[in-house]
């Protein structure tokens, strides 16, 4: 019976599935990888990419205006094996995504008074968050994110496919609004003790991000994102620009917003994704977003993938013990690893929804704190 190819898949910091990832997988190296992307970009730019449509409101051909980064960096290339997430691929340079046009629309779907009223959190690590407004608010934004050629850029430079999370996690917003203008060196170094963070240094709950500049940035100094890397050394990632973005492989790098200053505002939008493939091992945590959540949707949705990822594999694995009983060479060592992989699995669902009074609104700082042990221990 042949095992399903869930138990070969890259490897994690988190030692919850170390046991079961036994069998080695070779990744290229940085030059190989870029050298494929670059083949896979101009693919897609020379391509007519005509796929279904998700809805009425978002026009490919209109409000993606997509340009390749101009580098794309690998977990190698800042210190950490290329094994260390789900991807070789740790963050990209900026690079065009969406036009103008289509930005201005998700700003006044964002900044509708009602969406700011119903859907605003604050946290001790972020002045201000929206989420959890898409689809019901913002049907433009819902289909940008969902549409196919959106999901096809952002998996080439990812170097998997990959999926919106869950819808709850479509189109979360950072703000920064004006206020009084503060003289900042550009080129100082970021230090560990930086306090202009517009969110701390933290790893996300799930494996990818897309973060799109939604804010005018002539003449704008900071807004960079800052990196820790392997060698505990940080390094910035230059901010995007408006109708810009930026992919990152944020679970897995601690990371931080840097303020904007100048009095400028900063909207950042992020979108998470995971791999689309139910056979890659998922290492979504909650712990950064119960705090700043509707329960009920984050919880929701959350078991609702996990239990449709689980039953393709139940389903696949289904299908070869009765393919095996035929053959009369039933593969114990399979089967058994196949439940060893479901059982802590679903354990560690467990531990991830936690009861509503044990959750503390509003405070993510155990995360960033968690981040900073990191740096010292590494």
């Amino acid at each position: 019976m042949a095992t399903p190819d869930v138990y070969v898949q890259l490897g994690t910091p988190d030692p919850l599935f170390s046991k079961i990832i036994n069998s080695p997988r070779l990744n290229p190296s940085p030059k190989e990888t870029q050298e494929s992307l670059k083949r896979s970009f101009a693919k897609y730019l020379a391509g007519d990419n005509m796929l279904s449509p998700v809805g009425k409101l978002f026009n490919p051909s209109k409000h993606l205006t997509f340009e390749e980064p101009s580098y794309v960096h690998t977990m190698e290339d800042i210190g950490y094996p290329s094994s260390n997430g789900v991807s070789p691929i740790a963050v990209s340079e900026p690079f065009r995504l969406f036009s103008e046009e289509a930005v201005n629309i998700m700003r006044d779907e964002i900044l509708d008074p009602e969406v700011q009223e119903k859907y605003s959190y604050t946290s001790d690590i972020a002045p201000r968050q929206i989420r959890g407004y898409a689809p019901k608010y913002a049907k433009f934004i819902f289909e940008a994110w969902k549409h196919p050629e959106t999901l096809s850029i952002i998996s080439k430079i990812a170097g998997v496919e990959l999926v919106p999370v869950m819808d709850y996690e479509i189109g979360h917003i950072n703000m920064s609004v004006p206020g009084a203008k503060i003289k900042c060196n550009k080129d100082a170094p970021v230090t560990e003790d930086d306090e202009e963070a517009i969110v701390g240094w933290h790893r996300d709950s799930y494996p990818f991000v897309c973060v799109l500049m939604m804010s005018d940035t002539t003449g704008m100094v900071g807004g960079e994102t800052a990196l820790r890397t392997g060698t505990g050394e940080i390094k910035k990632v230059r901010g995007p620009s408006k109708g810009c973005a930026v992919v990152l492989q944020g679970r897995y790098i601690d990371h931080q917003a840097l303020k904007a200053f100048g009095g400028q505002e900063r909207i950042t939008m992020v979108t998470s994704f995971r791999p689309r493939s139910p056979r890659v091992r998922d290492d979504t945590v909650l712990n950064t977003v119960r705090p700043i959540s509707n329960l009920s949707d984050l919880y929701g949705q959350a078991v609702e993938y996990q239990l449709e990822n689980a039953e393709s594999r139940i389903r696949d694995m289904l299908r070869n013990v009765r393919e095996s009983m035929k053959a009369g060479a039933t593969d114990v060592q399979s089967i058994k690893s196949f439940l060893d992989f479901e059982i802590k699995t679903l354990s560690h669902l467990n531990k991830e929804i936690v009861e509503e009074s044990m959750v503390k609104k509003g405070f993510v700082g155990e995360v960033c704190v968690a981040g900073n042990k990191r740096n010292k221990v590494e």
